[in-house]
């Protein structure tokens, strides 16, 4: 391996070009603590408290976390092509859609990872206001908030700049020390939680709705970087491997802090609220510590989105090298973050998010899978990043195949939508149930499995 190419403390040189073989290292078993450093974090408790507050029995809502998470297979899935070409996720998609078809993917998904980063700031942010309550300071003025933005974003930067590598290595330890800290938090709270108080049921069409929050927020707002992080191992590592590692790396903390957010609110009425509410649930002196192991886990999740950001602004086509476009993102998901803040309604805000991103990821993640199980896994790796020489150039750098299959999958889900922000007219008819990551998985990939399927076979796509 190179020394320079992805080295712990110091500055990734690659980005979305292809990582040669003799730059290649890791395992497989690398994944699984990457990810469980990732998905140990706050967000969790609160998607599991929302299940709650939505009208669902506890059983219900253990019930939509186990079944949601079974998305975390789709993290596994999208892991699998980074050691074979060398690449990241949105590259690899351009097989799918087209160099051109890809870009516009591209920018929904840089939009969607830049989402998050600015949901991790905000809270961050507001953590550190809960710090300096603790500490005498109970009514900080804007310019305070201005400055732990800032503070926030420099602390931010750190681990994304410098790239995959220290990331990973990170990642690894963020892990031993969340995990038994969020550990510690069940157990105080196991006194205090009254299932039996959550007795009530919600009706199937509320479960549906319960079940796309568990999924949106989850494993498929992951799955679109799953190659990002796979593609320093070697290509001769084992498939099941990378798949099982990456997917249990990321479900396993994900269905049990859910489960732990559900039982919660049994005890705390706001606990939808990660800052204000879910420390309530607590004896006083665990607050501190508390909101100082919130702001780590939301760091170790940000980190990863920022990373995936820069990753994807490249593969739309911006000329900057990889830490250049961390640094462009970490810039705008602070201004949103900042005006996340001062709206002092983030709970809304993030429920529209995550309800509107299944719109296309959804379809997208069909697509991608169909893509390559008909390519049985094999890609024209330096054709990905051809252009018009390439192999996936299409008409006009389209792949009419798979940008029709997604605008399908788009109207699917969008019919089926029962969102704060937009209801669909399906949804509607059926008392408000949401199938809409259903209806984009499944026409998403079917479409494109009619529409390009033979042709893929041939490898005339």
């Amino acid at each position: 391996m190179s020394a320079t190419v992805d080295q712990f403390g110091s500055v990734e040189i690659k980005g979305i070009e292809l990582i040669a073989e003799n730059e290649r290292h890791g395992r497989a078993s690398d994944l699984f603590w990457m990810w469980m450093g990732s998905n140990t974090n706050i967000f969790y408790p609160v998607n599991g408290a929302l299940l709650i507050f939505f009208g669902l029995s506890f059983s219900q809502a253990v019930l939509a976390i186990l079944i949601g998470n079974l998305i975390f297979f789709g993290v596994g899935l999208t892991s699998l092509q980074g050691p074979k070409t060398g690449t990241t996720t949105f590259t690899i998609s351009k097989a799918s859609f087209g160099p051109n078809g890809g870009r516009g993917l591209s920018l929904l998904n840089w939009a969607t990872c830049v989402g998050f980063e600015a949901s991790g700031i905000a809270l961050m942010v507001l953590a550190g206001l809960a710090l300096l309550s603790e500490a005498g300071l109970h009514n900080p003025s804007a310019a305070v908030k201005v400055v732990l933005l800032i503070v926030a974003m420099g602390i931010q930067s750190l681990l994304p700049v410098l790239g995959h590598q220290t990331i990973m290595l990170v990642q690894k330890y963020l892990t031993y020390l969340l995990v038994p800290v969020f550990i510690v938090m069940a157990i105080l709270v196991s006194g205090k939680v009254h299932i039996s108080a959550l007795s009530h049921g919600a009706s199937w069409a509320v479960f549906t709705e319960g079940l796309a929050l568990v999924i949106s927020g989850g494993g498929l707002s992951w799955a679109n970087t799953g190659s990002d992080y796979s593609r320093y191992l070697a290509k001769e590592t084992k498939g099941s491997s990378i798949f099982w590692f990456a997917s249990l790396g990321g479900m396993i903390p994900a269905v049990l802090l859910e489960i732990l957010g559900g039982a919660i609110a049994s005890v705390v009425k706001n606990a939808s609220d990660p800052i204000g509410g879910l420390p309530s649930a607590f004896p006083s002196w665990v607050v501190v510590p508390y909101l100082v192991v919130a702001i780590l886990s939301l760091l170790a999740a940000n980190t990863t989105n920022l990373y995936s950001s820069g990753l994807t602004l490249q593969s739309i086509g911006v000329k900057l090298s990889r830490w250049q476009c961390v640094a462009v993102d970490l810039v705008i998901c602070t201004v949103v973050g900042g005006i996340t803040i001062f709206s002092s309604n983030f709970n809304h805000l993030y429920s529209n998010f995550l309800s509107l991103l299944i719109i296309w990821l959804a379809p997208w993640l069909g697509i991608y899978g169909v893509d390559w199980y008909l390519r049985r896994g094999k890609y024209d790796a330096p054709a990905l990043l051809a252009g018009k020489s390439g192999r996936y150039w299409g008409t006009n750098g389209f792949n009419t195949a798979g940008v029709s299959a997604q605008v399908l999958g788009m109207l699917a889900a969008a019919t089926w939508i029962d969102s704060p922000a937009f209801v669909g007219p399906l949804s509607s008819r059926t008392n408000y149930a949401d199938f809409s990551v259903f209806m984009g998985l499944i026409v998403g990939g079917l479409a494109y499995y009619l529409l390009a399927g033979r042709l893929v076979k041939q490898g005339t796509k």
